[in-house]
């Protein structure tokens, strides 16, 4: 059983036995309040300046995954680059080039 049906019954149980629907749905709401800002000072993000901490940490985030493809990708181009000279140089050896180098 989820916990969006447990609610739900919780809230039939109770409204059943008497409880107005409105009482029962401020209760939810300051108990989901309450569990959110629980939450939030748990991780160390109940501060003003949370906001801007999360900013900043998708930013680097972003400059992070930037660099690393960046990296990847001139690892691959060198990669490319190697073995293509690779290939001339097995070329030039083959059709006797570097007979003409010595």
């Amino acid at each position: 059983m989820s916990n969006e049906d447990m609610l739900a019954r919780l809230i039939a149980q109770a409204e059943g036995s008497g409880c107005e629907m409105v009482t029962l749905r401020a209760i939810v709401e300051e108990a989901c309040d309450l569990g959110a800002a629980r939450v939030l000072d748990r991780m160390g993000l109940s501060d003003p300046s949370a906001h801007q901490d999360l900013t900043e940490l998708r930013e680097l985030l972003r400059a992070w995954r930037d660099a690393k493809a960046s990296a990847w990708k001139a690892a691959i181009e060198w990669v490319v680059r190697l073995a293509l000279a690779g290939l001339l140089f097995g070329i030039a050896v083959r059709h006797g080039f570097w007979d003409l180098v010595k």
